[in-house]
């Protein structure tokens, strides 16, 4: 595989190296350069890109060839970095550009050119992670370039051969497209997107059975469109990730921790807090009890997934109201104060960008304003909602898409995204490899963590969203639950989900039985259920955005305890007194400063080591979290046991339809899937008998009609009366009759045949990704 085509000479090895380094300084038209002393064209960049394949691959494909192992040598291997990097921004923009196209335009044509784009990413990821694994870094001292390969190795779905690759594209954008393209249409009226129109009726109603339709019919309208498809995602993806040394795909995210023990540290960690989440549920349980009342609530049962304000009951926060522990106290609207103020998207990312330059951080460059999509175009163009951060390997081109509603749930949202393009801003002077955070867990807790600060008292007073100067213990407690209704309720639900797709991957959860452990999960982790019964027919998972686009999503849980770990961390260092929630790190530079050397070593470092350099700690502990919320906790279970409530939701389960997807309906009866199949085949023989008889038949009758005439034309005049199905008529009437009759089974016939043989091509029939493309 790696026999050398040609002999490589040091003319090749520089020409090929000045041709990269071109392309950074020429990447438009074409570079003239002058190689030891000889004129040589470079061509435009894509072109380049490809011919420095060519003439690097050659001198790659040299293992195998003992005269040439010293060529894999430290030396050679730091050369062999400084070759991928140019080449790799160029490329990794394009695929980005072209994705950004996609998702902000979805187009039949803009997917087809996201797709060859993709494909062009795998190709060179393929070519350059396959000759890193060529260099035995067992005695490299330099522990950089050892970390770069070893990163490097790891090419994910581009592993796979090409047709799977196209196929596992193909299928990934036709769950994705299927998600951010749904409605949901009223009986008469206009047909309501996810976002903002089913969000809003599930974040503002309160009638119990609007809440129902809404959630309900989401779910018809993405989990059932996605589930057919879902098992060949999992193959593909497993298959991705044995290509890549891994027994499954989730063996290959949880890799990407660099940890030995991550399942029992998220164990623990989820053990540690699960007090907390247990005496919250028990809480806002009796709340939505006294609102919607015992028809609807059991006081030691599980809660009906649809009453917690949100989609995937994943935050409860818009149920406030219902749950506020002092009514008499309620908090300032911010929304209101904002549209009041007339607030507009683009003035939102100007908050956050203020927030992040207070701290002596980078400011959004002027690119991220003209080319970001900060709110949902009016042009009608298909856009995908769903909010995140992008980076485009290219100078200061960074940028987010959101569509921007005037919300605080949105702003704080703005200020999570705009923590990620600090991330970008902070790393992009490292190698490409290293521009990522020092874990997924790290981008995530970095944009929250900023949220924390935002969020504050303090810090709204100062903006001008609040105009009540203190708050006493009973605010302090409104507030406190505020918070906890979106932190500590998303819990379970960021840790069950990667549990789900891990346990689906593995093999431990099959196709038979998606819909039911997704639930069985809910109500073990959550103390959920659904509002309806649910069946296989179902696909629940698959109404969240992670799951059709293959977001791993325990990077969220993980987020979720360092981002109070992160705080406490730079409050200390901003100098704050008093309890962890009241601290507002605006306009102090040392703990800026302090975030902004975190973010500079993107993934250079394990993410341990950036960990303790920055809170004295190596591990994720919930200590933080629990300091922060630890005045909450002391008023709940104070609350619980005033009222008698029970923690948890003992002996009870969600109601489920039980049924076999492994057997088939045919004629009335459930049967084996072979069964059915030989039943088919053995009316299809039948009809085949059928139409072969009633075609001899014809064949007869107009033989024996043709005979008759023949003899004698006066015969048929002279015969009596013959009966046809009972009736006498004359023997001519009778004859046509018998043609008619004739045509009508053969018509009868075939349309049984075609019936049949619909049902048994039905299982090979293209699946639904495979006709969109088509379709294009």
């Amino acid at each position: 595989m790696f026999a050398r085509s040609h002999d490589w000479t040091l003319l090749d090895l520089r020409r090929s190296l000045t041709c990269i380094m071109g392309a950074v300084a020429q990447e438009a038209g074409s570079a003239v350069l002058l190689v030891m002393g000889t004129r040589w064209t470079c061509p435009g960049p894509s072109l380049l890109v490809l011919l420095c394949y060519g003439q690097l691959l050659p001198w790659l494909r040299t293992a195998g060839q003992p005269s040439l192992d010293a060529f894999y040598n430290e030396t050679q291997a730091k050369m062999f970095l400084q070759f991928y990097e140019q080449p790799a921004r160029i490329v990794f923009n394009e695929f980005m550009e072209a994705t950004w196209n996609y998702v902000t335009n979805i187009t039949k044509r803009n997917r087809r050119n996201m797709f060859q784009k993709e494909v062009e990413r795998s190709q060179f990821m393929l070519y350059f992670g396959s000759r890193a694994r060529l260099f035995k870094t067992d005695h490299f001292q330099n522990p950089d370039v050892k970390r770069m390969l070893s990163k490097l190795q790891n090419i994910d779905k581009s592993a796979l051969p090409t047709e799977d690759l196209r196929e596992y594209n193909r299928l990934l954008t036709y769950m994705e497209t299927t998600y951010s393209t749904a409605e949901v249409c009223l009986d008469e009226g206009p047909c309501l997107p996810l976002e903002p129109d089913l969000e809003e009726i599930m974040a503002t109603s309160r009638d119990e059975k609007e809440l129902l339709w809404a959630w309900q019919r989401w779910r018809d309208a993405v989990g059932r469109q996605i589930r057919p498809v879902f098992e060949h995602y999992v193959q593909l993806s497993n298959k991705a990730a044995q290509y890549n040394g891994y027994k499954d795909m989730g063996a290959l995210w949880r890799a990407k921790y660099e940890s030995n023990t991550l399942e029992e540290d998220l164990k623990r960690l989820f053990d540690e807090l699960q007090p907390l989440y247990l005496n919250l549920h028990a809480y806002v349980r009796r709340s939505l009890f006294r609102y919607y009342g015992p028809e609807v609530i059991d006081l030691r049962g599980p809660i009906p997934a649809h009453l917690l304000g949100n989609m995937w009951a994943q935050s409860w926060d818009n149920i406030l109201d219902i749950a506020l522990p002092y009514p008499k106290k309620p908090p300032e609207d911010v929304t209101k104060i904002m549209k009041n103020q007339h607030w507009k998207p683009e003035k939102m990312f100007q908050e956050a960008n203020i927030f992040i330059t207070s701290l002596g951080l980078l400011p959004a460059p002027s690119e991220f304003w003209v080319k970001s999509m900060l709110e949902k175009p009016s042009d009608g163009r298909e856009v995908e909602c769903h909010a995140s951060a992008w980076n485009f390997y290219k100078g200061n081109d960074v940028r987010i898409k959101k569509c921007t509603e005037v919300t605080i749930e949105d702003l704080l949202s703005i200020f999570h995204q705009m923590g990620h393009i600090q991330y970008y801003l902070q790393f992009q002077n490292l190698s490409v490899i290293y521009q990522e955070g020092a874990s997924p867990a790290f981008e995530e807790a970095v944009g929250s963590v900023i949220t924390l600060s935002a969020s504050s008292h303090k810090h709204l007073l100062s903006r001008g969203l609040l105009s009540q100067q203190h708050q006493d213990s009973e605010e302090e407690v409104n507030f406190l639950l505020g918070i906890a209704l979106e932190k500590i309720a998303f819990i379970p639900f960021s840790y069950l989900v990667d549990v789900f797709r891990w346990k689906v991957f593995d093999g431990t959860i099959t196709k038979s039985v998606y819909n039911q452990e997704w639930w069985n999960l809910r109500l073990k982790y959550q103390g959920l259920c659904p509002p309806v019964t649910r069946s296989e027919e179902d696909f629940d998972p698959g109404a969240k955005f992670h799951i059709p686009a293959s977001v791993p999503y325990v990077r969220y849980f993980l987020s979720l305890v360092l981002q109070f770990q992160f705080h406490e961390a730079l409050c200390r260092a901003a100098g704050h007194a008093g309890p962890l929630h009241r601290c507002d790190i605006y306009n102090s530079k040392v703990a800026g400063k302090m975030l902004g050397d975190v973010l500079k070593l993107g993934s250079s470092r394990p993410w341990q080591e950036v960990l303790k350099e920055m809170t004295g700690q190596s591990n994720i502990s919930s200590k933080s979290f629990l300091s922060y919320f630890k005045p909450l906790l002391h008023w709940l279970v104070n609350e619980n046991v005033k009222q008698g409530d029970i923690l948890g939701w003992p002996d009870y389960s969600c109601s489920f339809e039980e049924k076999s997807t492994d057997k088939v309906s045919f004629l009335g009866m459930v049967l084996e899937p072979e069964q059915a199949r030989l039943g088919q085949w053995v009316l299809l023989s039948m009809s085949l008998a059928m139409l072969l008889l009633i075609l001899g038949l014809g064949c007869r009758l107009r033989y024996l009609e043709k005979q008759s005439l023949d003899k004698d034309t006066m015969i048929l005049s002279t015969l009596p009366y013959t009966y046809f199905l009972g009736i006498a008529m004359e023997p001519r009437k009778a004859a046509r009759k018998q043609w008619i009759l004739l045509g009508l089974c053969f018509i009868l016939t075939l349309c049984f045949i075609g019936l049949l043989i619909r049902m048994l091509t039905q299982h090979r029939r293209k699946p639904p990704w495979m006709r969109a493309e088509s379709q294009s």
